[in-house]
């Protein structure tokens, strides 16, 4: 009796540990997936959360065990550092996400030929940027951020109608500027197909140049909802954290103002006291998707190595979320016919500043 008891203590206390979220799932021995984040924290509610999610998908419907490691800084030393402690290991792949690992990734291809990596949003380099390349283990992926950010333009000028509207991006790289300029092309889209009136005024285009500064993302959407903007799109890690939390700060005060979240759907992050959200919806990049797929081809013998990937409305990798229960019944089929149009190709986002709101 006191061995079954203790067993069944043990049990208990590895299940809860899981359900609070470790550093450390297995589930499996098939394949072991490590990750190394970037600045933020493993629930960043954008691109750590994100690839960490896809992974544990993984892990639970593919049976593979994965762990993150979170390193102290954000060079390319810090970083190869932690890839080093999981391919020395024994994980076999390792996700990467974000740009800053693309010269961290050039180097660790060559020092780990029989580690498989992905690197998100970015392409492997040399440092001086004189070479690039992709090697043989590296899957390489990105989106066209312009049309999930298209799409949520359309969604949000059609649900709010008139009004001003802005953008806070977190630093000012290729990623980015593709949630603005499709922000602002989704906005001109709606103002000219289904008679809204929505502006953007030039002042109300920030970006703040880290992904980190909460209080920095807060006090910039403060000021633009001062001035009489309704709606900031937030292209901005944890930046955008802090819009979402002015956000929800002066809806929970009566004041008409919205965020739209990016990446993922934050929809719960701009959730208020009263149960309700700041967040209208969300220019979504299917990073869980991308990352369970790149698993998934692993331990089906087609990892794509060697190759650049771009995940677009064609293949559903970019969107608005499914669900969007902020925005009005006619916002939503609009977005709908949007995201088809584009998907289509009858219907084409500029990844420029081509087409912008004058």
């Amino acid at each position: 009796m006191k061995k079954i008891i203790t067993l069944l203590c043990t049990l208990f206390a590895a299940t809860l540990v899981f359900a609070m979220g470790t550093n450390d799932a297995s589930s499996g021995k098939s394949l072991r997936v490590g990750m190394v984040t970037d600045a933020g924290t493993i629930d960043d509610k954008s691109f750590n959360q994100g690839a960490w999610e896809g992974i544990v998908r993984a892990q639970k419907e593919l049976g593979i065990s994965c762990k993150y490691l979170k390193p102290s800084g954000t060079t390319e030393a810090d970083y190869l550092k932690e890839i080093s402690n999981l391919a020395d290991a024994g994980y076999q792949m390792i996700v990467c996400p974000g740009y800053k690992f693309e010269t961290a990734v050039y180097v660790a291809q060559d020092r780990y030929p029989n580690v498989k990596f992905v690197i998100l949003d970015g392409q492997p380099h040399s440092a001086d940027y004189s070479t690039y390349r992709t090697g043989s283990n590296v899957a390489a992926i990105s989106w066209l951020e312009n049309q999930s950010a298209f799409i949520a333009g359309v969604a949000a000028a059609v649900h709010v109608k008139e009004g001003e509207f802005g953008f806070i991006g977190g630093m000012e790289i290729p990623a980015v500027q593709k949630f603005n300029w499709g922000w602002q092309q989704g906005i001109k889209y709606a103002n000219e197909h289904f008679g809204t009136k929505i502006s953007i005024q030039a002042k109300n285009v920030v970006y703040q140049g880290t992904f980190t500064d909460v209080a920095a993302g807060q006090q910039i959407a403060a000021t633009m909802f001062d001035n009489g903007v309704k709606v900031i799109h937030a292209a901005a890690g944890g930046v955008g954290v802090g819009v979402i939390n002015e956000a929800k700060t002066r809806r929970s005060t009566g004041k008409d103002v919205w965020c739209v979240g990016v990446d993922v759907d934050q929809y719960n992050d701009g959730i208020m006291p009263n149960g309700k959200s700041a967040v209208l919806t969300s220019a979504m990049k299917f990073l869980d998707r991308a990352v369970f797929d790149m698993i998934k081809a692993e331990l089906e013998g087609t990892f794509p190595g060697g190759k650049e990937l771009e995940f677009t409305a064609a293949n559903d990798g970019v969107g608005i979320p499914v669900q969007n229960p902020n925005l009005s019944a006619e916002a939503q089929r609009r977005a709908n016919e949007a995201f088809e149009a584009i998907k289509s190709g009858r219907t084409t986002v500029a990844a420029s500043a081509t087409g912008l709101i004058k």
